[in-house]
C-alpha cells in the first residue's frame, strides 16, 4: 500500500534513500532512520471466512519486506487494521517478527471498529487508551524478554475521537509512542489537524503523514521545511 507497494523495490528503496537525503540535507542535527511500513493487517470491506473485515498478511510477504529493510539499512514497521477483529487477539501473533530489534509497531485507529460494527471504510473507528496501553505493555514485555532495545509505537491519528482518554494513555521506558498526523489535503488543512489533536492532545512524540498523491489534489506536497517549522517539530515522518 502506498509507495511500499506502488514502485517496483529496487525503485522503491532509490526513492527512500532519496527522501531521507532531502531530510539529512533539511535537518543535519537529526540523525535519519529511514523505515518501511508495512500494513501486516489490512481491513477490508468484506468479512472474510473470519468474519472480522481484515486480512492477515502471509508470513512470507512480511519476511520478504524485513529483507527488504535490511537491504536499506532500514526499520520496519509492522501495521495492524484490526477491523471488527480484537488487537488481543491479533497482535500476539506477530511476537515472531517483532521480537527482532528493528522491529516496531503501528496501530490505525480508524479501522479498529469493533464497537459501531460497522463496515471498514463506511465509519471511522476508534482507540480507547485502554486498547493503546495493551499495545504498548505488550511491546514492553517483548523488550523484557528479549532484551531489546525501547520499541517504536506509533498511533495513526486524523480525527479527535480517534484516540479517546488521551491523559490515560501510560508511557513507559521501554515504549516511545508516537501520535501521528495522519489526514491528507492542503497544507493549511494538515498543520490545523495536527495543531487540533497530536499537539493539543500531547503524549509523547509526534508524527506527520505525507500523501505523494492525496495531498496533491487540493494542494501541494509540504517539504522537510515546511514540517520543521511546526512546534512540535515531528520526529516521524511517514510517506504514503
Amino acid at each position: 500500500m502506498g509507495a511500499l507497494g506502488e514502485f517496483q523495490k529496487d525503485d522503491m528503496l532509490r526513492r527512500l534513500k532519496g527522501e531521507a537525503a532531502r531530510w539529512e540535507k533539511a535537518d543535519p542535527s537529526t540523525p535519519v532512520q529511514p523505515a518501511l511500513h508495512l500494513i501486516a493487517v489490512v481491513a477490508q470491506g468484506e468479512p472474510g471466512k473470519a468474519g472480522k473485515f481484515r486480512m492477515v498478511m502471509p508470513d512470507k510477504i512480511i519476511n520478504e519486506v524485513y529483507g527488504w529493510a535490511k537491504e536499506a539499512n532500514a526499520v520496519l514497521f509492522i501495521d495492524i487494521q484490526t477491523g471488527h477483529d480484537d488487537i488481543r487477539n491479533i497482535l500476539p501473533r506477530f511476537e515472531w517478527i517483532l521480537k527482532n530489534p528493528d522491529v516496531h509497531l503501528g496501530i490505525d485507529p480508524e479501522f479498529n471498529l469493533i464497537k459501531s460494527g460497522k463496515v471498514p471504510g463506511k465509519k471511522i473507528g476508534t482507540y480507547d487508551a485502554e486498547d493503546i496501553n495493551y499495545a504498548s505493555g505488550y511491546l514492553r514485555d517483548l523488550v523484557k524478554k528479549y532484551n531489546l532495545p525501547p520499541k517504536l509505537f506509533t498511533v495513526h491519528r486524523f480525527t479527535r475521537n480517534g484516540v479517546t482518554n488521551f491523559k490515560k494513555i501510560a508511557l513507559r521506558p521501554e515504549v516511545q509512542i508516537v501520535m501521528h498526523m495522519d489526514g491528507w489535503g492542503a497544507p493549511w488543512l494538515k498543520r490545523d489537524s495536527y495543531k487540533d489533536y497530536i499537539v493539543s492532545e500531547p503524549v509523547q512524540y509526534t508524527g506527520f503523514k505525507l500523501f505523494y498523491h492525496n495531498d496533491t489534489k487540493k494542494g501541494i506536497l509540504m517539504t522537510p521545511q515546511d514540517l520543521l517549522k511546526l512546534e512540535p517539530k515531528p520526529l516521524y515522518v511517514q510517506y504514503q
